[in-house]
């Protein structure tokens, strides 16, 4: 908008939608992007609370009532801290608006693990409110924890993990479901050193989500695997150019779990699967420097239905590595990065992440 009226003033007939990636334009790097920046979850964090299954000890027995014990509307820098110990814990956890600075802290990958089954078969469901856990409150942060929906591929969009938290922070964890697994629905997020397990479009939404470090693995879907399916990673949903949304990979690893790897390989040409495909016109998805292994298709990306948002996306890829990483027979509205524009998409650039990020 601002560039419209540079060039052309009050004269608002003359303006046209903003530029972008496909126009030849890039947001400018931030001057400390050269050097990629790494951070995550502090270290030495002490419990305000704490949570375990059989209550003795803790705090709380469920991770909503340690939740709902946290202030509302905490200032900056005043964290409220969680420490939900080794357990399975089956319950829908919801952090809203005005709990903030809630962070979550588990004893490690599939020791502490929330789980629920809610999907858009359940009358009245919808993908938004299928969470397991959801995220609304600013500056959430989480840990150790694995947070799965159960219910099985038939049940269509159920959702692990959903975040509209601006600053969302999180490292070493795992989410687990089928299609839909994680809705980064909103705002700017950072995940680090996380297992995302999904099928179906299973890393979604319109927030500005940068994935570093990360393992991004395929999982079955179909109750007759042997008959082959098409599986896209991501569906970002930019509805607008001017919005600095997208889903950025760094230094990440896409593959299928050891279950789905033994029905690719014994079946390879019947089981696809593509880095993303456009939910909204505007969708925007890069890959820089991850490594991409055989079951990723050569188009690499896949229409949503027919030509819808295939002259609007942007989906761009840069040094990457692997069997499933040769551009050279990607779709035509796949795009290449130049190297002078790969800083746009650090973390200091895309999510300013060297305001909030340790």
């Amino acid at each position: 908008m601002l560039m419209n009226y540079d060039i052309y003033g009050d004269k608002t007939g003359w303006w046209g939608p903003p530029r972008t990636e496909r126009d030849g334009f890039w947001e400018p790097a931030s001057e400390s992007s050269g050097s990629s920046l790494s951070g995550g979850v502090p270290s030495g964090l002490k419990a305000d609370v704490t949570v375990c299954k059989g209550g003795g000890g803790c705090n709380y027995r469920t991770v909503q009532e340690a939740v709902n014990a946290a202030p509302d509307n905490a200032g900056s820098g005043k964290r409220f801290v969680i420490w939900i110990k080794t357990g399975v814990y089956e319950e829908t956890v919801r952090v809203p608006l005005e709990k903030k600075n809630v962070v979550l802290l588990g004893d490690g990958m599939g020791k502490t693990v929330i789980t629920g089954s809610r999907n858009v078969g359940q009358p009245g469901m919808s993908t938004y409110n299928s969470a397991t856990v959801g995220v609304v409150g600013d500056g959430f942060m989480a840990r150790g924890l694995t947070i799965k929906n159960t219910a099985g591929p038939e049940a269509h969009q159920a959702v692990a993990f959903r975040s509209d938290s601006d600053h969302t922070l999180v490292e070493d964890c795992e989410f687990i479901g089928n299609q839909d697994t994680l809705y980064a629905h909103s705002l700017r997020q950072y995940y680090k050193s996380c297992h995302v397990i999904g099928n179906v479009d299973f890393i979604f939404g319109n927030s500005a989500a940068l994935f570093q470090d990360c393992h991004i693995l395929i999982a079955p879907r179909q109750l007759n695997p042997e008959k082959g399916e098409k599986n896209a990673v991501t569906a970002h949903g930019r509805i607008d150019p001017a919005q600095s949304t997208g889903f950025v990979f760094q230094n990440s690893v896409i593959n299928g779990t050891e279950e789905y790897m033994r029905l690719y390989y014994s079946k390879p040409k019947v089981h696809q699967n593509f880095l993303g495909r456009p939910w909204k016109e505007y969708s925007r998805t890069v890959f820089v420097g991850c490594t991409m292994e055989a079951l990723v298709t050569v188009d690499g990306w896949m229409p949503w239905d027919g030509e819808f948002a295939l002259k609007t996306l942007y989906y761009g890829e840069f040094q990457n590595k692997g069997a499933g990483a040769d551009v050279s027979k990607r779709v035509p509205w796949s795009s290449r990065i130049p190297a002078e524009h790969v800083g746009s998409y650090s973390v200091q650039s895309f999510i300013q992440g060297n305001h909030w990020i340790n």
